[in-house]
């Protein structure tokens, strides 16, 4: 089994999951996504697993969605998937991702445990 986390070491939440992926025994590779922000490819491949829209993994009170108006009802699918790999504070954390077929987000952190039934 392949696991990946989008962690971000700051969050408690992120910390959390990655600390119950571990007491499982499971050593995920850990993307801090902050640094190494997901490609728009990525992200649309996230959002298929994880069967979300854009707007239902950003982070809406970062001040950079009023910045950038991503609240206006009429940016497209990509024009949403772009502000986030070019903005990565954004994206809603921490999500992991089972042999690339399988994600979950870890909100609440327990969240993860369907991903491993």
């Amino acid at each position: 089994m392949h696991v990946t986390i989008y962690h971000n070491p700051r969050c408690t939440k992120s910390r959390d999951t990655l600390a119950l992926l571990q007491a499982r025994g499971i050593q995920p590779d850990v993307v801090e996504y902050l640094k190494t922000p997901p490609d728009a490819a990525t992200l649309e491949r996230l959002l298929g697993l994880l069967k979300l829209e854009p707007r239902e993994l950003m982070r809406r009170k970062e001040a950079e969605y009023a910045v950038l108006g991503l609240d206006n009802p009429a940016l497209t699918r990509t024009q949403l998937i772009a502000a986030m790999a070019e903005h990565p504070v954004l994206i809603e954390r921490p999500i992991v991702v089972v042999d690339d077929d399988r994600a979950a987000l870890g909100r609440p952190p327990e969240a993860i445990f369907s991903l491993f039934v």
